[in-house]
């Protein structure tokens, strides 16, 4: 005796061995002995043997029209082996009974199993719906090898049009184009942003690293929402200076300028003047909307993505050539360089020109201070500046630090295209804590602390940045900055670039001019603006970091270099002499923190921002004393 029976979803045959009535011990194809259930049992046969039968009943099965046998059966739940009888219009065979079985619970859309060999006829409207989704599974299946298919041969298929960012940085795998760029990169075994890149969809590597930034903090694009024009105010008062700023080639938000105009009685009168876009707009307008949404200026080589729209900007700027309005710190210097006397004012103030780092340091630095040099325009200024910035350094008891760090300044010319794209970037070098830095830094801390001080006398919120074992925070109450070595520090210089000096300004002007206040204290808009600003600034300044090694990488493809020379910093980790790259080098030996090296470049990748090398020799080691080593250590 044979039995075809049911086991783990798959049906299955075997001899009885023994016939325990509500339990059969039996013997499967395969050799196996297994306890079955009476229940479990499905047909009783004696011939063919169990292994053909599932054999013939498979090839039979495959006979049976499915869609026939849906149309022929009843409404009503049936048993496999009556419909077969009905089906073959005679008993039927073990092997008719079991392709029947095999068929109707292959097709559990037509057929609803109920349960040991019983099935029931799927509703009509019900089978109608499975089958037109199994039908656009099928097209789905067809679009995505074409799909796949068109990426492999290099072409971007179109409907992949709109969608690129999503693609790249927010896939949704249960979309047909993801799943056709999984398949591809799979294939192809390249990673979605090579491949896009093959297929034209991304122009370059920079595009790639770029538009991740803007699908992540940009998602609307950056173009700006209408908004109405700022209003410059009509009535203030213009400043009797002649006031210059002192800025990079690049920048076009000028937010400071500076004026040394002399006092009958000796000594000077310095004005520290700081662009007043906040004149121009209130709080809760459409352009305040704007500021608060992008909180600040997103910087990176090459570009830039401005706070406020460019028209704005373009109102406000310490442009020279005009009269602009500022807020102005005077301070009376006497001759000996001490401050006999400082005010605050909202005026009007000629800007006569605007001067650049690249063509004030080669005559005002510290050679020439110290040796003298030769005469050029505003050297009196910065000089009385520059000896004023001393004295303000000194009062702080906080020099600078970081004075021998390297800065470095990127510059891309877009006209003209590389191996990696469009861009050749070169990289400058200027050391920290030049004279005209010094100057500039000193005013801006002044300005800074005496506004955060005066906002806080008066009872007046703001934002300040506060220093304290060594950490700093903001906050919306006065506190201590140690690091600069003032007792109260609230960012207001630069409002065309950044919203927290916006709202400081706000609130200066109402303490100025007597009015209400923009924000009161406590005010719960104050702190979300804090938070938001945090969080923000600092998420852009990583993207500016991480631009500025792309760059770097690019550079180094760029040049072609076999061979680099790098300073040591810790373990296998290196920086490049050239340009502040940082990576690892895997076959650095052990090297004192200092060591300069010479490394073969093997390999760069811009996609990954990746740099791989190969030590080749050590050039020198540091002297004892340098970056903490002793003449012990390593002994």
């Amino acid at each position: 005796m044979f039995v075809l029976f049911e086991e783990d979803g798959a049906f299955k045959a075997g001899t009885v061995l023994a016939d325990n009535d509500t339990s059969l011990q039996v013997e499967n194809t395969h050799g196996k002995r297994v306890k079955l259930k009476r229940a479990q049992v499905l047909l009783n046969f004696r011939e063919p043997a169990p292994g053909d039968l599932l054999a013939r009943a498979e090839a039979d099965a495959e006979q049976l029209d499915t869609e026939f046998l849906w149309d022929v059966c009843g409404d009503d739940e049936f048993a496999f082996a009556e419909f077969a009888a009905e089906y073959y219009g005679h008993p039927p065979s073990p092997v008719e009974a079991a392709a029947v079985l095999l068929r109707l619970h292959s097709a559990p859309m037509y057929f609803h199993r109920k349960g040991k060999g019983r099935f029931r006829k799927a509703p009509e409207d019900i089978l109608r719906a499975a089958l037109a989704g199994l039908e656009k599974k099928r097209q789905q299946a067809i679009a995505i090898d074409r799909m796949r298919d068109e990426l492999l041969a290099g072409r971007l298929p179109a409907e992949f049009s709109g969608m690129l960012a999503q693609l790249l940085y927010r896939p949704d795998r249960n979309r047909p184009e993801v799943k056709a760029l999984e398949a591809a990169c799979v294939d192809a075994g390249l990673s979605a942003a090579r491949l896009l890149l093959r297929c034209g969809a991304l122009a370059s590597s920079y595009e790639f690293h770029y538009h991740r930034f803007l699908f992540e903090n940009f998602p609307e694009g950056t173009a700006f929402p209408p908004f109405d024009a700022p209003v410059l105010p009509a009535d203030l008062p213009r400043a009797e200076v002649a006031a210059f700023s002192i800025d990079d080639a690049t920048t076009t938000e000028i937010d400071d300028a500076f004026s040394v105009t002399p006092r009958a009685g000796g000594g000077w009168r310095v004005g520290i003047h700081i662009a007043a876009p906040s004149l121009g707009f209130a709080r809760g307008s459409a352009l305040d909307g704007i500021a608060r949404r992008r909180l600040s200026t997103v910087y990176m080589p090459g570009n830039k993505i401005t706070m406020l729209p460019d028209e704005v900007v373009e109102c406000f700027t310490l442009a020279e050539g005009r009269d602009c309005p500022a807020i102005s710190l005077y301070l009376d210097v006497n001759a000996d360089l001490s401050v006999s006397e400082q005010h605050s004012r909202i005026d009007l103030v000629p800007i006569v020109a605007n001067l650049r780092h690249h063509d004030i340091e080669p005559v005002f630095n510290e050679h020439t201070l110290h040796n003298g040099g030769p005469d050029f325009p505003w050297k009196r200024e910065l000089t009385v500046l520059w000896d004023l910035a001393t004295v303000l350094e000194a009062g702080r008891g906080k020099a600078a630090a970081n004075q021998n760090q390297v800065d470095h300044s990127f510059y891309v010319d877009w006209t003209t295209d590389t191996a990696d794209g469009p861009g050749y970037v070169r990289i400058g070098q200027r050391r920290r804590g030049s004279p005209m830095d010094k100057l500039v830094a000193e005013m801006m801390i002044l300005a800074n602390s005496t506004w955060g001080k005066l906002l806080d006398e008066c009872d007046v919120p703001g934002l300040y940045r506060v220093q304290s074992g060594g950490k700093v925070r903001m906050t919306t109450v006065c506190g201590p900055h140690e690091g600069l070595g003032v007792d109260g520090y609230a960012w207001s210089s630069s409002p065309l670039r950044r919203y927290v000096d916006l709202v400081n300004q706000w609130q200066l002007i109402a303490v100025l001019s007597g009015t209400e206040p923009a924000f009161a204290p406590k005010s719960t808009d104050l702190m979300a603006a804090l938070r938001d600003f945090e969080l923000t600034y600092a998420a852009y300044a990583e993207f500016q970091r991480q631009m500025e090694r792309y760059w770097c990488v690019r550079w180094l493809r760029q040049e072609g270099l076999k061979e680099v020379e790098a300073v040591v910093v810790r373990d296998n980790l290196v920086r490049l002499d050239a340009v502040p790259l940082l990576f690892k080098v895997a076959s650095l030996p052990l090297q004192y923190p200092g060591s300069r090296v010479k490394l073969a470049i093997e390999g760069s990748d811009a996609l990954d921002v990746e740099v791989q090398a190969r030590y080749i020799a050590t050039l020198s080691e540091p002297e004892p004393g340098e970056n903490g080593l002793s003449i012990f250590e390593g002994s």
